[in-house]
């Protein structure tokens, strides 16, 4: 004779089946080496185990901690940035795409070639790297100084390289070169150079006037800035002198300023600002 109330039928999919299951041994609910779903279910009716909400984190959260993982990778502390990741992952309010986006970093977190990168530049080591561009033509390039950096959106190696054939930046800065890091060949073959390592990539001082809103919206750009002040003769203009390692990503962030912003000097930068700004004239027919 059976009791009533004692028996229950969980209508569950694989998929939460093995979830539960996980959740079991997580916290060591078993039946023998086994999982104990039924045991688990007992667990939180007793309120020996606590239900809590995973949905009730706001994006700003997911974003912040996105963006600290992204930070952390950067910096090469991938343990740490794991650590975030798996976090995320447990949660159920991060999007498909961020979710695939975090479980594909789960699986490969750094190439190897990356972690020797990393070591390198944390020594100071010289080192040289293949690097395939985007007409799949293969380089090699010996390396006296890197950093990682993000890019519009993307990591890059901004490096200070014995080679300049190709560059077309100013003769100033051809020994610098941005490289996409997922551009850098799986084999790589990564090997330490003998030489002396740069303090610094190649740069030179850029002179820009703000105007209008972004005169007083400006903040510094306390990695590359060395002057921001009111213009001493100018009214409501904003003097800024800016060191650029690359004026391709120099001038990705000044057009967006538009007519807010004018590069003054020096007489080369200024040039070839007025050459894009011509192109896009001719461009809108004007």
């Amino acid at each position: 004779m059976t009791r009533k109330g004692r028996a229950i039928t969980l209508s569950v999919s694989d998929r939460q089946k093995a979830q539960l299951e996980a959740i079991a041994l997580a916290f060591d609910v078993k039946w023998g080496n086994n999982p104990n779903i039924s045991q688990l279910i007992k667990d939180i009716a007793d309120n020996k185990l606590r239900i809590a909400a995973n949905n009730d984190w706001g994006r700003d959260r997911i974003d912040a901690l996105n963006q600290a993982r992204n930070a952390l990778v950067d910096l090469g502390q991938v343990e740490a940035a794991l650590a975030i990741a798996r976090l995320l992952l447990d949660r159920s309010e991060i999007s498909a795409p961020l979710h695939s986006e975090i479980e594909q970093f789960v699986e490969s977190p750094a190439p190897p070639w990356r972690l020797q990168v990393d070591q390198f530049i944390h020594r100071q080591q010289p080192f040289q790297l293949a690097y395939q561009d985007a007409a799949e033509r293969v380089f090699r390039f010996t390396v006296r100084y890197a950093e990682i950096a993000r890019h519009d959106e993307r990591l890059y190696l901004d490096c200070w390289c014995d080679e300049t054939e190709g560059n077309h930046d100013l003769p100033e800065l051809t020994h610098n070169w941005t490289l996409r890091l997922d551009r850098i060949s799986a084999d790589a073959a990564i090997a330490p150079m003998s030489g002396k390592w740069h303090s610094g990539l190649s740069s030179i001082p850029v002179e820009l006037h703000l105007l209008h809103g972004l005169a007083f919206a400006y903040r510094t750009k306390t990695d590359a800035d060395v002057v921001n002040e009111w213009h001493p003769n100018l009214p409501q203009t904003r003097r800024v002198v800016r060191q650029v390692s690359n004026t391709f990503w120099f001038f990705r962030e000044v057009l967006r300023y538009g007519e807010d912003c004018e590069v003054i000097s020096p007489k080369s930068v200024r040039e070839h600002m007025k050459r894009k700004v011509s192109a896009l004239a001719e461009m809108y027919q004007l």
